[in-house]
Order: C-alpha cells, then structure tokens, then sequence
C-alpha cells in the first residue's frame, strides 16, 4: 500500500475516532443515563460516519441515508452503512455491501468480532463480515424476515432479547449483542 493511502487511512480512522467520542453528546446530549439507543439515519451525520471509507485498496462513497446504529450508555458506538461498491471486482462486490465501525466487542452467529472496521454483506442466506483486505472473518447464517412490512435499505432495531440487536439490509439480518 502506498503511503499516501496508508495516511488517509490512519488519518480518517483518528478523526471517526475523535468525532464519534464527542458528536452525538455535543449534538443530542446522548442517550438518556443508563440506556444503549438505537440510532437511524438521520441521526448520523458526517461527523459520525465518515462519506467515504476504505476497503481493499479503494475509497468508496458510504450511503449516509442509509446507515444506523447504536449509541451504548458508556459513550461507545456501533455504526453500519450501506456503501456504493462499483469500483470493486464482482467477486468482492458480491459480498462488500456495506461498513461496519465499531468500539465494542461483538458477538455475533457465536463468534466474537474485535472493535475495528470492516465490510459486510449477505451472500446467499450467509452473513459475512471481512477485514479490511476483504479476507472473510465470520460467516454466519442470517436469517430472512418476510414478515417485514417495509424493509429499508439498512437499519438496526432492538431485539427482543435484552442487550440483543438486528442488523437488517432489506429482509435480510443478523442478531449480534456487544461482549466484554
């Protein structure tokens, strides 16, 4: 990788860092005390989630419209983003849907996923979530929601287990909960 990309990289990860510390307090006061929130996509701003973001040696667009996340009651985030893969092989582009960000821990399909940012999709029934070199680090199945009276694009809503979330992409989603 060149050092130009290196920089830009290192550089837009401090400032996501930085900005995700100290928007959502400065700009909603944060979640009520004690409580995780549910963020939609008009709570996240650029700010928050970066409009361009890095994967396999390549900026792509992110689609702020389509974005959410959660704001946990310690001042730590979780944000995804759906992401305009078009630059990208086919095979990558199969599986790179969209961003994950996160500080926390997470389970998610029984595996444990490090705080980090990486790419995700669903690819035939399978959650999959890659590093930033596009190496596959969890596949797990997901499940498919046909009950869903309006699926949009990206979303994250509580579950119905305590400290449980879904992460959809139209009917398609995930349950993940942050670990320790």
């Amino acid at each position: 990788m060149r050092l130009s990309a290196k920089l830009v990289v290192f550089l837009s990860l401090l400032l996501l860092a930085f900005s995700l510390r100290n928007a959502f307090t400065a700009e909603s006061g944060g979640p009520p005390a004690g409580q995780d929130a549910v963020l939609k996509a008009s709570d996240i701003t650029p700010r928050t989630f970066p409009e361009h973001v890095f994967f396999r040696g390549q900026v792509a667009p992110a689609q702020l419209r389509n974005t959410g996340g959660l704001h946990f009651a310690d001042d730590l985030y979780v944000l995804a983003g759906l992401v305009d893969s078009s630059g990208y092989s086919t095979a990558i582009k199969e599986k790179y849907q969209a961003y994950l960000l996160s500080e926390v821990a997470l389970e998610i399909g029984g595996q444990t996923l490090k705080p980090g940012a990486y790419g995700f999709g669903f690819v035939s029934g399978k959650f999959i979530v890659m590093d930033l070199a596009a190496n596959n680090l969890i596949e797990a199945a997901g499940q498919h929601d046909a009950e869903l009276k309006r699926p949009i694009p990206l979303r994250v809503v509580a579950s119905s287990a305590a400290g449980t979330y879904r992460l959809y992409i139209g009917r398609d989603f995930i349950e993940f909960r942050r670990t320790s």
